[in-house]
C-alpha cells in the first residue's frame, strides 16, 4: 500500500523544466494539491510515520509548509507554528539566519511558540541543499526545543541536503530531480 501511495504522490507532482530560471527542473507541488487523493495520501503517510512519536509541535516553513504542516498538526493533536520570513509575524519574534547560494535569509517564528523541552516535528515540501530546514533545527535549538524530525514531500538528493541536517532524521516521500 506505501509503495501504491507514494506513486500516486509522485505521478501527481508536475515538473516544469527551466523555471524559476535557465537549468532548473522545478518540483511543482500545485497538481498534487489538485488531486485530492494525492494530497490525502500524503497528509496519511506522514501522521503514520510520525503518530507514535510524541510529537508536541509541528513547525512548518513559509510557503508551502503551511499547506502541509496545518492537516498533520490537527491529526497529531498538537500545535501548528508558522516558520516566516522576516517581517511577517506580529509581536516579538526569534529568528535564525541561513545561506543561499549568493547571500542569505532568514526565518522567524513568535516568541513563546515552541517551548523549552518540546518535541517539534519540522515539515516543508523540498529539501535541495537543506539550508532552510537546518535554520529551523537551529531556531529550535535557540528556544530549546527538541527536533525530533524532518519531513518533506520530494528530496532533491544529488543536492545533498540532508548533510545540512547534521543528523536530524529526515522522512521523505518521494526522490525527484531538480537540477
Amino acid at each position: 500500500m506505501l509503495e501504491e501511495r507514494r506513486k500516486v504522490i509522485s505521478d501527481s507532482i508536475r515538473v516544469v523544466p527551466h523555471f524559476p530560471k535557465e537549468g532548473i527542473m522545478f518540483q511543482d507541488i500545485t497538481t498534487l494539491l489538485l488531486n485530492p487523493i494525492a494530497f490525502q495520501y500524503s497528509i496519511e503517510d506522514f501522521v503514520e510515520q510520525y503518530r507514535d512519536q510524541q510529537v508536541e509541535v509541528v513547525a512548518g516553513f513559509e510557503a508551502r509548509g503551511f499547506i502541509f504542516g496545518p492537516p498533520i498538526a490537527l491529526a497529531l493533536h498538537c500545535p501548528f507554528v508558522p516558520l516566516r520570513k522576516p517581517g511577517k509575524l506580529p509581536g516579538e519574534t526569534v529568528s535564525a539566519e541561513y545561506q543561499l547560494e549568493y547571500g542569505s535569509d532568514k526565518i522567524e517564528m513568535s516568541v513563546g511558540a515552541v517551548k523549552k523541552g518540546q518535541r517539534v516535528l519540522l515539515i516543508d515540501d523540498l529539501i535541495a541543499t537543506g539550508g532552510t530546514l537546518a535554520a529551523g533545527v537551529k531556531l529550535m535549538k535557540q528556544v530549546g526545543g527538541e527536533v525530533i524530525g524532518a519531513g518533506c514531500v520530494i528530496e532533491l538528493p544529488e543536492l545533498n541536503g540532508r548533510e545540512n541536517l547534521k543528523g536530524t532524521p529526515l522522512y521523505i516521500q518521494v526522490e525527484k530531480e531538480g537540477v
